[in-house]
């Protein structure tokens, strides 16, 4: 077998069935060994949205998503994919051809130290030099982006080497790597901590962030929360973590989140943070949020413990495995008090966004679209105020919420839409983005026709850059500059175009017809939602 055979049997052996990439000189021994196997390659229009459809399917699959591009600017392209799966911890295996080993340095057409580039972003990276090294750097890429805090893996594959001979495959050993051990199970004695404070607390809540979804501990949480009556409230990441009705469930969290979800978190004697890095989206000022409680930090990467506040009790390891433990364990308390006075508080500041009597009202379109789709549905949202509609009103019942909460990725949404849909065909996905993110992925419309997915697109459109405009409404006098998107296409054509059966809606007396004769329907379907540039998302 030469290098890419190998390559391609490795992935076999990992259970990849799917990967996402965009072709080149560089890489195209890579995609030759594929023809040969049971691997299906999705041709991309572009090397970001390969990255973000791999985001997506990892996402839904629960498993590394695969990536393959070319050399120089195939590869750097790939960057911000990259940067986007690495602040969410999402795993993905990145595959880079380069230029022959010999070459590289010498400034050869189409090369880019795409290692060097990536550092940052990276839980790891490898640079291939001989074949017979292929199935182990394969399988501890695969570990290593799968364990601990997930995240991406780099694998740069000169072009010699993937035609080099290596060889009968032989299959790696397990991963045994000196420097990488993470942690799992929490310190027995840290949970004892835990179980003591929270005996004597009287005002506790627990905050769920998107570490509970990715170590699949969702139902031991919300199994620990229910055993002691604990109110659960979530970062954006965190939304799915427990169903929005839950009668525990707070909201969410933050400059955007409910406000009698941060007055609960802002009284609490003891805050419960799981798998939540207390970044400044979800506590802006953690010194006077932290003021006067017990913060008990649960994450499986101990860089984040004590990073932006500093914790009573430190928990590292992997929150299922904590939250078993935590379980099994019986203590006496009451908080019935306290969540009723939560749930009264909450009654009387079910708070409503502004809205305007124009156009279509976004938040009662997603709340309309929230009751309308399947309980199981995807829901992926763009950045923006397309995402605040949505985390505000979307109601998550047993499905999956998905957005790039680390590094609010424009043009995101929708190849991850596409990603998520290829790993389970028959799920029901919606994707909302704002008229900027569809022009910058709209070309990612070619593989949800050529797949006939199960796709409702839904342009929530403003004909402006929305969230930038109200930046410039609010702190700039309404000097407004570089937020029109002056010669908006016409998306009627552009589903045309792609052969995607197109609707309008113009005002609020549409949404209920419009939603459930689209929904009805299998297969693709854009929606264009006109939506006025001044309804703005703060209050």
């Amino acid at each position: 077998m030469n290098g890419a055979k190998l390559f391609i049997e490795s992935l076999e052996k990992e259970g990849v069935r799917n990967l996402f990439g965009y072709p080149g000189v560089s890489i195209c021994p890579f995609f030759d060994a594929l023809k040969d196997s049971d691997i299906t390659a999705e041709l991309m229009r572009d090397e970001q949205s390969a990255g973000h459809a791999a985001n997506g399917y990892a996402r839904i699959s629960k498993m590394p998503g695969v990536c393959a591009v070319s050399s120089g600017p195939g590869a750097t392209n790939l960057i911000t994919a990259i940067a986007t799966a690495f602040a969410d911890s999402i795993p993905l295996i990145c595959i880079t051809g380069q230029v022959p080993t010999e070459q590289i340095g010498s400034d050869m057409f189409q090369e880019a130290d795409i290692i060097g580039a990536v550092e940052s972003f990276v839980k790891y990276s490898y640079s291939v030099r001989t074949a017979k090294d292929i199935p182990r750097i394969v399988k501890e890429a695969f570990y290593i982006a799968n364990t601990g805090r997930k995240g991406p893996v780099l694998i740069d594959l000169p072009i010699d080497v993937q035609n080099m001979e290596g060889g009968q495959f032989a299959e790696a050993k397990d991963v045994m790597l000196r420097t990488y051990k993470p942690t799992v199970k929490g310190h027995a004695n840290q949970i004892k901590k835990v179980l003591k404070v929270l005996e004597s607390a009287k005002r506790p809540i627990l905050c769920a962030g998107g570490g509970v979804i990715s170590a699949n501990a969702e139902a031991d949480v919300v199994s620990f929360a229910e055993k002691y009556n604990i109110p659960v409230v979530t970062t954006m990441m965190g939304i799915g973590v427990i169903p929005s009705n839950h009668p525990l469930y707070m909201g969410m969290v933050g400059n955007n989140g409910k406000k009698y979800a941060n007055r609960a978190m802002n009284e609490s004697d003891v805050l419960i943070m799981v798998g939540a890095r207390a970044a400044d989206r979800a506590i802006s000022q953690p010194d006077l949020v932290m003021k006067d409680k017990t913060l008990i930090h649960i994450d499986v990467d101990p860089a984040e413990i004590g990073k932006n506040v500093g914790p009573s009790i430190p928990i590292v390891g992997d929150a299922k495995a904590i939250f078993e433990e935590l379980n099994k364990a019986q203590i006496h308390c009451d908080f019935s008090s306290w969540m009723n006075e939560l749930k009264r508080y909450q009654k009387t500041r079910n708070e409503k966004q502004q809205s305007t009597a124009k156009y279509v009202d976004p938040n009662l379109f997603v709340e309309t679209l929230s009751e309308k789709i399947k309980k199981d549905a995807v829901y992926v949202a763009d950045v923006g105020q397309n995402l605040i509609y949505s985390c505000t009103n979307y109601k998550v019942k047993e499905g999956k919420f998905l957005a790039s909460g680390g590094m609010g990725t424009m043009g995101y949404s929708l190849p991850a839409a596409f990603g998520a849909s290829v790993a389970n065909p028959g799920k029901q996905i919606v994707c909302v983005l704002g008229d900027g993110a569809m022009q910058m992925a709209f070309h990612d419309l070619a593989n949800v026709a050529l797949h006939k997915s199960n796709l409702k697109i839904i342009i929530m459109d403003n004909r402006c850059l929305g969230m930038i405009r109200e930046y410039q409404h609010i702190h700039f006098d309404n000097r407004y500059l570089m937020v029109d998107l002056k010669n908006t296409p016409d998306y009627s054509f552009i589903a045309k175009a792609y052969g995607i059966p197109f609707w309008e809606i113009g005002k609020n007396e549409e949404i209920e017809d419009t939603l459930s004769e689209v929904l009805r329907k299998k297969g693709p379907a854009i929606i264009d939602v006109y939506i006025d540039a001044d309804a703005f998302t703060a209050n």
